[in-house]
C-alpha cells in the first residue's frame, strides 16, 4: 500500500522514452490536485514550444497552462503559493532543478516532476536519474515500439544530429524497445556495457 504524506512536503517523478505518455501522467495528477482545490504552479524550461509555448500538452493533445521559465531558479519565487507543484521535460534544465526541487519538498509542497530519463544515446538526461533517487515516487512509463510493437523504454533520434538537446516529434524521434534501438557511435549502455 502506498501511503501519501500528511505533514510533510514529497517528490513523485514520472520518466520514461519518449511517446509512453509522462506528460499525460503528469497532467492527470495535477488536474487531480486543482479539482480538490489544491493551489498548483505548473512549469516548463522555455525551450519545449513543440506545441503550445505556454501549456504542456501531451502527444495524445491533452494540455493544461503552464509557466514557461528560463531557469530552474524561477521555479522558487512563482511557486511560493502552491500547494502542488508541475514540472515537465525536467530533463532540459540545468543541474539547479536538483536543489530547487529538493527545496520546494522540504518546505512541504508536493512537487511533480516528468522527464526523460535517457537520451538519444541510451544514456542518462541531465538531472534525471539525481531526481529520481531524492525522489519519494517513481512512475517509469513505458512506450510501445514503432518497429515492433513490443513495450518500449528507449528514444530513437531518425536524424543525424548529434547535440544531446533536438527538441521535436515523430519527426525526429522514435519509441523503441531494447532489441530494436539502434544507439549512435560511441559509448552506449546497450551494445557495449557501458557505465552510465
Amino acid at each position: 500500500m502506498t501511503q501519501t504524506p500528511r505533514y510533510a512536503g514529497w517528490i513523485e517523478v514520472i520518466t520514461g522514452s519518449m511517446f509512453s505518455g509522462k506528460s499525460e501522467e503528469l497532467i492527470r495528477r495535477l488536474r487531480r490536485a486543482q479539482i480538490a482545490r489544491q493551489r498548483v504552479a505548473i512549469f516548463k524550461p522555455q525551450i519545449d514550444d513543440r506545441f503550445n509555448s505556454d501549456d504542456i500538452v501531451s502527444h495524445n493533445q491533452q494540455r493544461i497552462p503552464s509557466i514557461p521559465v528560463a531557469t530552474a531558479n524561477d521555479i522558487t519565487e512563482l511557486a511560493a503559493d502552491a500547494d502542488v507543484i508541475g514540472v515537465d521535460e525536467a530533463q532540459f534544465f540545468e543541474p539547479e532543478i536538483v536543489p530547487v526541487i529538493q527545496n520546494l519538498a522540504d518546505g512541504g509542497k508536493r512537487v511533480v516532476v516528468a522527464g526523460l530519463d535517457k537520451d538519444f544515446r541510451g544514456l542518462p538526461f541531465g538531472a534525471m536519474p539525481l531526481l529520481m533517487i531524492h525522489a519519494e515516487y517513481v512512475t517509469k512509463t513505458l512506450a510501445i515500439c514503432m518497429q515492433c510493437g513490443e513495450p518500449a523504454n528507449f528514444t530513437q533520434r531518425l536524424t543525424q544530429d548529434a547535440e544531446q538537446i533536438v527538441v521535436g516529434e515523430m519527426d525526429k524521434y522514435e519509441a523503441r524497445c531494447r532489441r530494436c534501438f539502434e544507439p549512435p557511435p560511441g559509448p552506449s549502455p546497450v551494445n557495449e556495457g557501458g557505465d552510465a
